[in-house]
């Protein structure tokens, strides 16, 4: 095992941590004694996660360590990191303001992360070679979507979550977009001339 792919492990590994300090801390807050050393736990377990991404990335293209394996856990694991923290923090209250993700943002992240295996089962169904071209709003999207995380967990008073949760939300569905329309290309090449 490479060096980058031992660190998407240590994210792999820190995905549950985050997720049972998420919800001890808000066990305490909905007993009345909010605890703030499983908030800090929770945010640092998180934070950490988040930024091995870009590390572990980094490392596999600056050293040629790509790998079959880190192919695979690379965005398993980024996909268990979001989907851990949309999760929890939709349904656990991180403050006297029931601070919680909408449902409604929940519901789009999933359905454009399901339109797009939809969309990539169907071209290789259909006998196509899959081309895999990340978009930039693809990136900014994920980076939101962390972002929205982050604030909710910080709990950046008197800004409400809302606002990086619209951010967020503006680009899953402009990237979705993007990714129908290479999907679309994908299904429909142009004839050789």
């Amino acid at each position: 095992m490479n060096a980058a792919n031992a660190i998407t492990l240590l994210r792999l590994i820190l995905i549950p941590i985050f997720g049972m300090f998420a919800v001890m801390y808000g066990r305490s807050i909905v007993a009345g004694d909010p605890e703030e050393m499983y908030r800090y736990a929770a945010l640092i377990s998180f934070t950490v996660a988040a930024l091995s991404d870009g590390i572990d990335g980094y490392i596999a293209r600056k050293y040629h360590m790509e790998s079959r394996l880190g192919s695979i856990l690379d965005p398993l694991a980024d996909k268990l990191l979001m989907l851990t923290g949309l999760v929890t923090l939709s349904i656990v209250p991180w403050g006297e303001n029931d601070w919680i993700l909408p449902f409604w943002y929940i519901y789009m992240v999933l359905a454009r992360d399901v339109s797009i295996g939809i969309g990539c089962a169907m071209i290789i169904s259909l006998g196509q070679k899959l081309e895999v071209h990340p978009h930039w709003t693809g990136k900014a999207t994920t980076v939101a979507q962390l972002f929205t995380i982050g604030w909710l967990m910080l709990k950046v008073i008197p800004f409400s979550p809302i606002y990086p949760t619209l951010l967020a939300a503006i680009l899953t569905l402009w990237s979705s977009w993007a990714y129908v329309l290479n999907a679309i290309r994908q299904l429909n090449p142009k004839p050789a001339a």
